[in-house]
């Protein structure tokens, strides 16, 4: 299987295996053959510097606003080069190949704001989850995924009464079935944009052993702001703790919408 980059090839005294990566080692750096490469392909991309430094890891620039570069780092274990591409706090697409022209190749069409169908046929390396083609369909598509999702989890767990009953409470309820739905240890959380970091608006831990339903600010934090005994009313609660003017979750992040 395809290893993970070590956490001490984060530190720039890492070195690239010629034996693996020869073009890395001739260049010196991932960033650099990216840049040689794309010259000899006749191919315009702009690097920026990765989340790793230049000798493993670099990003590729996009002309489309809200989307991040695609960032591209190297195995340790065995050649190959493992690309991500991020858009409003959304991981849209990503893929590993051997071939750095491969590479120079997604960053360009990524870069130009090709779709995700046109990303996969273009590059067969190259994969997206249902989550990211909701995405490019807008932020409503996305939570409505994520609400099937959620509501599927409450359905595989029917000993769990107490969370499929908050699941099916709270989607009932029109100004929480609006937001981005997602769990953290069983606690239910409500954001108003779809990417991560989630802004939470409120969050609602469900009864178990007799426990009743809480309803928090965020899903970890300590504070309570309200209990019930059932997880309609504790529903309730929770939309009286929501912004009056709160609308349908918007594509973005807690740092950064749009």
């Amino acid at each position: 299987m395809i290893a993970v980059l070590l956490a001490a090839s984060r530190r720039q005294t890492v070195k690239v295996d010629s034996d693996l990566y020869p073009d890395l080692a001739a260049a010196g750096s991932l960033a650099a053959a990216l840049e040689q490469l794309a010259a000899e392909l006749g191919t315009d991309l702009t690097v920026v510097p990765g989340g790793w430094g230049p000798r493993v890891s670099a990003g590729i620039a996009s002309s489309v606003p809200e989307r991040k570069p695609l960032s591209v780092h190297i195995g340790a274990e065995s050649r190959w080069f493992g690309v991500s591409g991020w858009s409003c706090g959304v991981e849209l697409i990503t893929g590993a190949t051997p071939d750095l022209a491969d590479v120079v190749r997604a960053g360009a069409a990524w870069g130009q704001g090709r779709s995700l169908r046109q990303l996969r046929t273009e590059l067969s390396f190259l994969r997206s989850s249902k989550r990211a083609e909701a995405h490019e369909r807008g932020p409503a598509a996305v939570v409505e995924l994520q609400w099937r999702t959620m509501r599927k989890q409450a359905a595989d767990e029917p000993e769990f009464t107490g969370f499929g009953e908050l699941v099916e409470a709270a989607h009932a309820e029109p100004r929480l079935r609006q937001l981005y739905v997602f769990s953290s240890h069983w606690t239910l959380g409500f954001s108003s944009c779809t990417g991560y970091p989630f802004r939470d608006e409120v969050a609602i831990v469900p009864s178990h052993d007799g426990s009743p339903f809480r309803v928090k600010r965020h899903p970890l934090s300590d504070d309570v702001l309200d209990e019930a005994p059932t997880a309609e009313e504790a529903v309730a609660l929770a939309v009286r703790h929501l912004p009056t003017d709160l609308g349908p979750a918007v594509a973005g992040t807690a740092e950064q919408d749009g």
